[in-house]
């Protein structure tokens, strides 16, 4: 056992899942077996409908092939947990710089992204070693404004923290019900101080709202000369005063951006704070958060470190993974928006076999992994004369040297983006810089703690639901069709059960096409008396019974062992179910027409709160308002099935088949169950429509 961390293999789980995982395939091969012998040799008096029969054998293959590459990440699940406290007093800690994204102050509330900025300045880490810059991809007169009032809440927010030994370090978050237990009366020193801090607080959010609500102050400026400036200086540049409260570095950063470049999105962003701060701060390690994502507990710096600083695996070790997790989840997850799946089962998975992906925030990052392999030293060379040149410069130079780095035309004829940096080939710039990683031998560890180390805020409506998810399927399956697809590209370069996994990613958009044809397919051919099953009686039936109720009851027993519940394994189904026949079809759609070199349009994720969303999606209540596009495949489904469903059951009894057609009898019954939040949205609808 490591003296800073611990690493526990679930070997219950893990045989369990391989025994499980064995039985499935030998089921699935038998199906496969019966669908071939049918169609080819027409034995029995089983008559085979010869097309819709390949259509419905080419889903199942599918279905059968994306089921096989999830298998790894049941494999070998490890959990790991560490023990800061067995760190020296007197260590001398890496530096960390913090980098922080924000684009438009309408999408991402400029008071929330503050409150991001002031939970990472208030981390518990040496204040010297520490830095912090904000990424105004914007460029709106808001978000500079507004860094400049919360540096100097700063300075009574942060010494207040530290005084009383605070973990809720977003004031946003202290001063809510998130952490009523940690505001209980103290002291009337303590009750007086906060009150002041209070004060200043609301003083601050005010100020904001008021600057931001004049219309050019919160307007995207698309064309502009890059501004880098220095809010608070911790090493000794400027002169100190001395009240000025030992706070850490605090940069604002807004690149230059003209029509006539490409600004490369999220990723061009922070290779613009990769470079800018190579220059001021250096950091050895970097953390990166999203700007709604702010910093719940302040020991994660020391826990990443915990990893870092171990010999056995700083070596190749190129990041620390934390989950996401989001303080407004309702207990009833309408929209799987915890994303529990990959969070408690996939990620865990991943760590058993060289470390799970990127996951676009949350995570400390070593610097060298940027810029190279783990045993190249011309990286590591490149950083050591950064940090060197750092020490002979004067203020003026860094800022003038920092403006030259945030240019648009710094990168051209670069290796920026293609071998350094966030790569530009996919817009989900973590998840595919991270998979580049691993190709190049570097590893990742993945930390579950108790106490969630980030918490953001998800999507409650089902338009951002949605959009957030057709993006998640849009690039995977644009890098699947590439010449970096897993399968492929990374089978050459890491294990093939690592490779598996990102194919899974790159995959798992396809899953529109038999989840499409299974809602539809069968139930066309129950209206026309065509079986597509065998007769509930036949011994055939217990093979897709066996299939069915084996995925069924291993997602349950997933869930149930990852702190869920019923209703969670039920919403993680049914959201499953509507995204694969829609966002992942759009998201399908859209990477093809980028790929024949039409645009389509990047939409940025929606983290304002709307109060009557929030209602619904707390209630349980779909909320479809602004989905029209994604409702369309889904109500095409839910009106088929219900009109095949009738249909075919007034044939059958009129017919007297109901063994030959009880297969796709439920599955239909079975659709329209899970379907029922789109039949009622409709409904309500037209009864609008109506009044």
């Amino acid at each position: 056992m490591n003296i800073f961390h611990t690493c526990t293999v679930q070997q219950p789980r893990a045989t369990l899942n391989r025994i499980h995982s064995l039985t499935h395939f030998l089921v699935i091969l038998v199906l496969f077996y019966y669908r071939i012998t049918r169609l080819l040799l027409f034995t029995g008096d089983f008559q085979v409908s010869r097309f819709p029969w390949i259509l419905m054998t080419i889903s199942e293959f599918i279905l059968a092939f994306i089921w096989l590459l999830t298998q790894p990440f049941r494999w070998r699940p490890v959990s790991r947990s560490v023990i800061p406290e067995n760190i020296p007093k007197d260590i001398n800690f890496p530096s960390v710089d913090v980098f922080i994204c924000t684009t438009d102050p309408k999408k991402e509330p400029t008071v929330e992204v503050m409150n991001t900025v002031l939970s990472a300045m208030a981390l518990d880490y040496p204040t010297e070693k520490l830095a912090v810059y904000l990424s105004d991809d914007g460029g709106s007169a808001v978000t500079f404004y507004a860094i400049k009032e919360a540096c100097a809440f700063a300075k009574l927010w942060i010494p207040f923290c530290i005084k009383y030994g605070i973990k809720s370090r977003c004031p946003q978050a202290f001063f809510s019900k998130l952490s009523d237990n940690e505001r209980l009366p103290r002291s009337e020193e303590f009750v007086a101080e906060e009150e002041e801090v209070k004060v200043n607080y609301e003083e601050f959010k005010r100020n904001v709202e008021i600057f931001a609500e004049q219309e050019e102050n919160s307007r995207v400026v698309h064309d502009r000369s890059p501004h880098v400036e220095i809010i608070h200086s911790n090493w000794n540049i400027r002169e100190n005063n001395e009240d000025q409260a030992d706070l850490p570095l605090l940069v604002y950063v807004s690149r230059e951006k003209r029509p006539s470049h490409h600004h490369r999105f999220k990723a061009g962003a922070l290779n613009t704070l990769l470079r800018v701060s190579g220059i001021l701060s250096n950091g050895p390690y970097i953390l990166v958060l999203d700007c709604d994502m702010y910093c719940n507990d302040p020991t994660s710096a020391r826990q990443a470190m915990c990893f870092h600083l171990d010999p056995q695996l700083s070596q190749n070790l190129a990041f620390v993974q934390f989950p996401q997790i989001f303080y407004n989840i309702s207990t009833n997850d309408i929209y799987d928006a915890q994303v529990r799946s990959a969070f408690k089962t996939k990620w865990q998975g991943m760590d058993g076999i060289r470390g799970p992906i990127f996951s676009g925030t949350g995570f400390y990052l070593k610097r060298k992994a940027m810029y190279g392999n783990p045993n190249q030293d011309e990286s590591l060379k490149l950083i050591n004369e950064q940090d060197v040149a750092r020490k002979k410069k004067s203020l003026y130079a860094f800022l003038q040297e920092a403006t030259l780095l945030a240019s648009c035309s710094h990168e051209t004829n670069t290796r920026w983006g293609k071998e350094i940096g966030f790569s530009y080939d996919c817009l989900l710039e973590s998840t595919f810089t991270g998979y580049l990683l691993h190709c190049r031998g570097w590893t990742s560890v993945y930390l579950y703690p108790k106490r969630p180390c980030f918490l953001g805020c998800c999507p409650t409506d089902m338009k951002d639901a949605m959009i957030q998810h057709t993006k998640w399927m849009s690039e995977p399956f644009l890098v699947g069709i590439s010449r970096f697809t897993p399968l492929l590209y990374g089978v050459s370069r890491m294990s093939i059960l690592q490779s598996m996994c990102y194919g899974y990613f790159t995959s798992t958009p396809i899953l529109w096409f038999p989840m499409f044809l299974y809602g539809t397919l069968p139930q066309l051919c129950l209206l026309k008396g065509i079986p597509l099953f065998p007769k509930v009686w036949d011994p055939w039936f217990a093979v897709f019974a066996a299939i069915f109720l084996s995925s069924l009851f291993q997602h349950l027993i997933e869930v149930l062992s990852s702190d869920g519940s019923i209703k969670t394994w039920w919403n993680e189904q049914r959201s499953w179910l509507i995204k694969s026949v829609s966002a992942n079809l759009f998201g399908v759609m859209g990477a093809i027409l980028k790929r024949l070199g039409m645009e389509t349009k990047f939409s940025l994720s929606n983290k304002a709160m709307d109060k009557e969303k929030l209602e619904k999606y707390e209630k349980g209540k779909f909320d479809f308002q602004g989905a029209a596009m994604f409702m369309v495949p889904l109500s095409c489904l839910v009106i088929l099935n219900t009109l095949c469903f009738f249909g075919g059951l007034w044939r059958v009894i009129i017919v007297k088949n109901i063994q030959d057609m009880f297969g796709q009898l439920f599955l239909s019954a079975f659709i329209l169950v899970f379907s029922y939040p789109i039949l009622e949205g409709m409904l309500t609808r037209v009864s609008k429509k109506i009044v």
